[in-house]
């Protein structure tokens, strides 16, 4: 049986290239666990933002298979570096994504405006002051500034722009960024959403979220609180009656 996921041992490295860690390994297990659902959606376009070592993208051609025929892969990172690994990674895996080094997705953005069906995002998301945010090299991989939050911040409204009327945001955070205000964030451009998965390690919580589009808020869940120990109340999502 064909693999379903990037394997280490094809893994290409670089020093200034963020190796495959726990938000990795926790990003890739949720759209396993998410697979069949993302195989009955039919994306036309699949794009990645801050593909680092190439992953996470290998892991979503490889899991999607001969299900993807007439599916395009992008994957976007801002450090060139990334960009080169991504390309080596995915060679040895046999698998192809128009790859692209850019800050989130500028210079894309009318292009793929409102065609993209998945985005799958693990951002920098660490607190860490602010003028290390946005840094050359491997410290653009985690260096989230205040709270975790000033990258996300910047990819949210441009993941609104470019998803689809169908369009899946799959959103890898940590408890300091607080996931239910980017929830509610997102609720506002009437966005539902729902954790998908949710791991904890020794130095972090991690929380996948998975985000979609659904004007009905007719009859909203309540609101998940994320609390300290990373558990979350009510049932996990917010907004909307479907639950993809």
């Amino acid at each position: 049986m064909l693999s379903r996921t990037a394997q280490i041992r094809l893994m290409s490295s670089h020093p200034e290239v963020y190796d495959p860690c726990d938000d990795s390994f926790a990003l890739v297990d949720a759209l396993l666990a998410d697979r069949a659902n993302l195989v009955e959606h039919h994306p036309s376009i699949c794009m990645e933002v801050g593909c680092g070592s190439g992953y996470v993208i290998t892991s979503l051609v490889l899991m999607l298979g001969e299900d993807s025929t007439g599916c395009h892969f992008i994957a976007t990172d801002i450090n060139p570096h990334a960009v080169g690994v991504t390309r080596k990674t995915m060679e040895a895996h046999g698998c192809h994504a128009e790859l692209v080094t850019t800050d989130i997705a500028s210079g894309l953005e009318m292009r793929l405006a409102g065609s993209v069906d998945v985005m799958v995002v693990n951002p920098p998301y660490v607190p860490t002051p602010e003028y290390e945010v946005g840094q050359f090299g491997i410290a653009s991989a985690w260096a989230g500034g205040e709270n975790g939050r000033s990258v996300i911040d910047k990819i949210l409204p441009v993941a609104d722009k470019l998803l689809s009327d169908k369009g899946w945001l799959y959103l890898v955070t940590l408890t300091a960024n607080n996931p239910s205000e980017i929830c509610l964030q997102m609720r506002k451009k009437g966005y539902a959403s729902r954790i998908v998965l949710q791991r904890s390690t020794e130095e972090e919580s991690l929380h996948i979220i998975k985000f979609w589009r659904d004007l009905d808020t007719q009859l909203e869940p309540p609101i998940p609180t994320i609390t300290p120990n990373g558990s979350s109340g009510g049932n996990g999502f917010l907004g909307g009656g479907r639950n993809y």
